[in-house]
């Protein structure tokens, strides 16, 4: 009798023993399938946020600038509505108008196409004439995807302007590839009617996507000084390091002249 009952005590005891190890087992796969999940939902945000940004970045075009926060702010416009005090597109002249535009005193020529993009024509031809781009920045380069320096922007960062805004886009390709020498108009991802003061210069052959809005305005091209531009700035690359990277060698429009 004694010898039963101890074995039944024995037998409770491993009982216990082994539900007790269960439980810890348990324990552990519950912990390991909530890490992994922790960890996957991780992964997840992760690609998520690297995908953004590369659709921000490409998606949004060259400049892709943010809302106007100048010196003088720019109120926000409906969709397809210019805001602002923005030059007659009359001042284009429905012709083409000749210039220097000079970055750190390489003097590039350029034609701008006022039968083409009246209303970004005019907006640049006064812009250049009150002398608005004198000592403004070029903050942007890029050397990956797409091959452009993008500059006019008076706050130096891709947030300015010159106070308006106004569209409709104008004279993009219809294949969305800009040739080396394209002088195009910046503007918000999907907003037609956020052009201001920022431009692009293609320097190599770019295929920039349209979005919801189109594509990108084209004004005009550079018709010499591209190489020594190249040389002078271009080809020292961008900023490393950076998600919307600044020449390496500080470039600046020393003046723009049109007539």
């Amino acid at each position: 009798m004694a010898s039963n009952d101890r074995q039944a005590r024995e037998e409770r005891a491993r009982l216990r023993t082994y539900q007790a190890r269960q439980e810890v087992h348990a324990g552990k796969q519950r912990r390991r399938t909530r890490d992994n999940v922790i960890a996957g939902i991780a992964l997840v945000v992760v690609l998520a946020l690297a995908v953004g940004a590369q659709l921000l970045f490409f998606n949004g075009g060259p400049g892709s600038p943010e809302p106007e926060a100048s010196a003088t702010p720019t109120p926000t416009a409906a969709a397809g509505e210019n805001q602002g005090d923005v030059p007659s597109a009359d001042l284009a002249e429905d012709r083409t108008w000749t210039g220097t535009l000079t970055l750190n005193d390489i003097p590039l020529g350029v034609e701008l196409d006022g039968a083409a993009a009246p209303q970004a024509v005019s907006s640049e031809i006064s812009l250049a004439q009150a002398g608005f781009y004198d000592g403004v920045s070029c903050h942007r380069l890029t050397d990956e995807g797409i091959w452009v320096l993008q500059c006019g922007d008076p706050n130096g960062d891709g947030s300015g302007g010159p106070g308006y805004s106004y569209g409709p886009i104008e004279n993009a390709p219809a294949d969305g590839v800009y040739p080396a020498g394209t002088i195009a108009m910046a503007r918000q991802s999907g907003d037609a009617y956020s052009q201001g003061s920022q431009f692009f210069i293609v320097y190599e052959d770019s295929p920039i996507p349209a979005d919801a809005a189109g594509g990108y305005t084209v004004i005009g091209q550079v018709t010499s000084g591209l190489d020594e531009l190249r040389a002078g700035v271009i080809d020292a690359g961008p900023v490393d390091g950076t998600t919307d990277p600044s020449p390496k060698v500080p470039t600046t429009i020393t003046s723009f002249t049109v007539e």
